[in-house]
């Protein structure tokens, strides 16, 4: 919107804000968008459709900041499954917001490489600020109306569902690589999780892959020690590195082992 000097003012809003001081409810954000008659509506993080109605209220439309370079990861857990799917680059990409989810031409798109030991909360830390920096680029010629959009290609098209607490649990019989995408996608949430044969549960926040072939079972602890908890996988090893018991704090998964002697137990999936 403007302001009677004609210079540029921006309302923020936040629904679903992870400090509760800032959340709002969506029916209040949206009378306040309305009664601002805004030029252009600016969506970062919100994971949801907006009402048809309320894409025509900006003059300029509206446009979503989404933590993918589109069409790849359409959804609600771009950031999970780019790491879940191992993939070596990501970004943000500028679109305009469409009736249907994340389907809107794209105005401007900027990448980076994915860390090999990147968790999802550093990544989507490091793609807020690239977020900022694509928008502040793309601005002055979205507010001049002289920035054309891209239209996605369809046949490109992936989708990323919300992330539940039910994906938390290891399956051992997946590959080592696999599970370590898993660990680094689910931190800070759910937060992969494993338990041992005899019910005991353990919270795995860091973990890498070792090379070679372990002569277990999927499960197994092959090895635990001041390192890390070895744990045999379908296709090699997997290291636990930092570990959480029930209750507990975040600790080294050697000063676990120290309390609770793991060599030759197994976790079961």
């Amino acid at each position: 919107m403007k302001t009677e000097a004609s210079r540029p003012a921006i309302l923020l809003f936040a629904h679903g804000a992870r400090d509760e001081r800032w959340a709002e409810p969506f029916a209040r954000i949206a009378s306040k968008v309305r009664a601002a008659a805004p030029d252009l509506l600016v969506v970062v993080a919100y994971g949801a459709l907006l009402p048809p109605a309320m894409l025509a209220w900006p003059r300029l439309g509206c446009v979503n900041l989404h933590a993918s370079l589109l069409p790849r990861w359409r959804g609600a857990a771009p950031i999970q499954h780019a790491l879940l799917a191992r993939d070596a680059t990501t970004g943000v990409s500028l679109m305009r917001i469409e009736p249907a989810l994340d389907t809107g031409a794209v105005y401007l798109a900027r990448s980076t490489p994915i860390g090999a030991r990147e968790t999802a909360g550093e990544l989507e830390d490091r793609l807020a600020v690239l977020a900022a920096e694509t928008l502040a680029a793309a601005l002055p010629e979205l507010l001049a109306g002289t920035l054309t959009p891209v239209p996605q290609r369809e046949s490109l098209a992936t989708h990323a569902p919300k992330i539940a607490k039910a994906d938390a649990p290891l399956d051992w019989r997946r590959s080592a690589l696999e599970l370590d995408a898993r660990v680094r996608a689910f931190a800070p949430w759910p937060v992969a999780e494993t338990r041992l044969a005899d019910g005991a549960r353990l919270r795995v926040w860091r973990a890498e892959p070792l090379g070679g072939e372990a002569d277990a079972r999927p499960g197994v602890v092959v090895a635990a020690g001041r390192d890390g908890i070895d744990v045999a996988t379908g296709a090699g090893v997997l290291r636990l590195k930092k570990v959480q018991p029930p209750s507990g704090r975040v600790m080294d998964a050697g000063a676990y082992v120290a309390a609770h002697p793991l060599h030759g137990a197994a976790f079961v999936s």
